[in-house]
């Protein structure tokens, strides 16, 4: 594993999944929710203190270069929001640099000094048009986690979000929950996606998030990783939920570096919310604590080709 990058080795209780998932929405038709923190040595454990963390700066250079823009207050008031800091430029000496073979590392934060946290979305369920606008406005910018089988018959949405510099990563084919079937499952879980997400969006997705976090820091998932491409696996250290966020940290605060995980969401998922009101309360959480919202890969280095 990268020396910039941390693992956990403790592997919680079972039932910690159940709990968790529960508690995230995150079901085996779609949901991937925080239960992987309980399970994953990356994540940590939600219901006890995090391990103390440093916090450090940026893969490859966002397409508009620099860090993202924050957006004009008049964009931010029409989404009834208050405008987050604009975040740096990316940085020049990426604080996760990825091999081109060998072992995948596991994380769920970066190491970075910027007051900066990254946003990630999963699944691909939801396809509200009125998100796209929302970023279009808003020039935040995410990290999407893609289900192949629940983005298959609308590709095309995710292409314009796409369109606005947010890189798109491998999530699994039908969200299988990775450590129940065996390591040839997981192989075509991993690589089938990997194929069909390189072929729909032009490049092969760089990393990977197992459903649930499920079986990340497992010696046959890294295996079944390394053969289909990703180069790192990804977990989080918070999870939105409907109007507030779940934290691992007892303190239940942001630190700098820290990966949120979010949902394509909908009412009927969100209690009647819309994917929209949701991301707004969730930049209103990061908000409130004075984070910017940077780009994941302006912070990864990729494999030299």
């Amino acid at each position: 594993m990268n020396r910039h990058v941390r693992s956990r080795t403790t592997v919680y209780a079972a039932g910690a999944l159940a709990l968790l998932a529960a508690a995230t929405g995150c079901t085996s038709d779609g949901g991937s929710g925080a239960a992987s923190a309980a399970l994953v040595p990356a994540s940590g454990s939600p219901t006890t203190a995090a391990p103390s963390r440093s916090a450090g700066p940026s893969p490859t250079a966002s397409p508009t270069g620099g860090g993202p823009a924050a957006g004009d207050a008049a964009a931010w008031a029409k989404w009834h929001l208050t405008p987050l800091p604009p975040a740096p430029p990316a940085p020049a000496d990426k604080p996760v640099k990825l091999a081109r073979t060998g072992p995948v590392p596991v994380f769920s934060e970066v190491k970075t000094s910027d007051k900066v946290v990254f946003v990630t979305i999963d699944d691909g369920a939801e396809k509200d048009p009125k998100f796209v606008e929302m970023l279009t406005d808003l020039k935040v910018p995410v990290s999407m986690f893609l289900t192949r089988d629940i983005v298959k018959d609308d590709y095309g949405y995710f292409k314009r979000l796409q369109a606005l510099g947010n890189h798109v990563h491998n999530h699994t084919v039908d969200h299988a929950q990775m450590s129940k079937v065996p390591p040839e499952k997981q192989k075509s879980e991993i690589c089938d996606a990997q194929a069909a997400l390189t072929q729909q969006y032009g490049t092969a997705p760089l990393l990977f998030r197992p459903p649930y976090g499920d079986g990340a820091s497992t010696p046959a998932l890294n295996t079944a990783v390394q053969q289909c491409g990703p180069r790192a696996v990804v977990l989080w250290r918070e999870s939105m939920q409907i109007h507030d966020m779940q934290y691992q940290a007892a303190d239940k605060k942001l630190r700098a570096g820290d990966i949120v995980l979010a949902h394509f969401r909908g009412p009927k998922d969100l209690k009647g919310e819309t994917m929209t009101q949701m991301f707004g309360e969730l930049l209103a959480r990061i908000q409130e604590q004075g984070f910017a919202v940077a780009r994941l890969e302006d912070y990864i280095e990729a494999p030299a080709a």
